[in-house]
């Protein structure tokens, strides 16, 4: 599936589908446009963009993705890595392993994310517990810790946003 089946309409960032597209070519596209919204080099002006981009990427896994957005001095994109994967309701996360990675990109901040399948975005206690946990962590390298998204098929919840970071 590619965006060949789709030309850009009159309007910016508005497309025509020249042939018919499935429900699941939609997904993809939606997916695969994401992904290019989170390009290295793209600076992060709203949280609530990353927001969108990180929950469509995220949503629709069947088991837990805890991941990160890296990013510079400047909060723009280094890259997307999923690092750890889990359960229908859990993943164990290792601060040493989300240092690690955040020092070989030389990011300067990130923002963490993991999903929930069940739907649900409210974050746990263990959760609130592992945002500080990284927090202290990456923060003991310089590494700043922007936010903590919880993505899912019903929406997302920023620690950040309430004021749990």
């Amino acid at each position: 599936m590619k965006y060949h089946k789709f030309k850009a309409g009159e309007k910016a960032g508005t497309y025509v589908a020249e042939t018919p597209v499935t429900e699941e070519d939609i997904l993809t596209m939606a997916q695969q446009l994401s992904r290019q919204r989170l390009a290295k080099g793209r600076r992060i002006e709203q949280p609530a963009d990353a927001f969108t981009y990180l929950q469509t990427l995220m949503h629709a896994y069947e088991h837990e993705v805890f991941g990160a957005l890296l990013l510079d001095n400047r909060h723009r994109i280094i890259t997307f890595a999923e690092i750890f994967r889990g359960t229908l309701d859990a993943a164990s996360v290792y601060p040493r392993e989300v240092v690690k990675i955040a020092l070989s990109h030389n990011a300067a901040a990130l923002v963490l994310v993991h999903n929930h399948p069940s739907g649900d975005p409210e974050p746990s206690e263990a959760d609130k517990r592992i945002t500080i946990q990284l927090r202290d962590a990456l923060s003991m390298v310089g590494v700043r810790t922007l936010d903590h998204v919880v993505v899912s098929t019903e929406g997302h919840v920023s620690l950040a946003e309430r004021a749990l970071l």
